[in-house]
């Protein structure tokens, strides 16, 4: 009898995807920068697939200034026709010129806080990400109260392509919640 490796069925046997699976996603980020990249990337993928956005990752990376959230919020309109020229990312008006507006908002809610992680890290209870205990993939939500609670908050202050679906897969990616089955190996 071999031991086989479980992991949760979403990240196939792609190994771009069972790398992200296993060393990134449910793993608490206190860091801006990273929160800032999942922001683009997740309000990237509204309406595609996950492996469609991380096969582009590095495509984002270059475009979107190594995710410097100063340097995206002075894109200009110049820096967006670039970028729906690029065919690195994902080019789509609506979204490229989301990610630019969300840099702004996001150096607002840096300004007002004192950090974005401080602010997105203060809607979970106590502070902390939340251990959830699914035994498959049909428990998994896509979005949650919590995650209602934080779209609604963010569209408030002008961030775009942050519906609660959206918002709780960040949550998931950034280890607000982790959502790895019981028998997976990165839980």
């Amino acid at each position: 009898m071999t031991d086989e490796i479980v992991r949760c069925g979403w990240c196939g046997t792609d190994p771009l995807y069972q790398q992200y699976h296993d060393q990134e996603w449910g793993k608490p980020v206190y860091d801006d920068k990273t929160l800032f990249e999942f922001l683009i990337l997740e309000g990237a993928q509204a309406g595609l697939s996950w492996i469609t956005i991380l096969r582009r990752r590095e495509g984002y990376r270059k475009a979107f200034a190594d995710f410097d959230v100063e340097k995206v919020a002075a894109f200009t309109q110049e820096d967006a026709d670039r970028l729906m020229q690029d065919p690195g990312i994902i080019r789509n008006k609506l979204k490229v010129a989301a990610a630019i507006s969300n840099a702004v908002a996001f150096i607002k809610v840096q300004q007002e806080f004192g950090s974005f992680s401080k602010f997105i890290w203060a809607f979970m209870p106590e502070g902390k990400p939340l251990l959830n205990n699914f035994e498959n993939l049909q428990g998994v939500p896509a979005r949650t109260e919590i995650s209602d609670t934080i779209s609604k908050d963010m569209k408030k202050r002008g961030f775009k392509f942050y519906g609660t679906t959206i918002c709780y897969a960040q949550m998931q990616a950034t280890g607000m919640v982790n959502d790895h089955i019981l028998d997976c190996i990165s839980r």
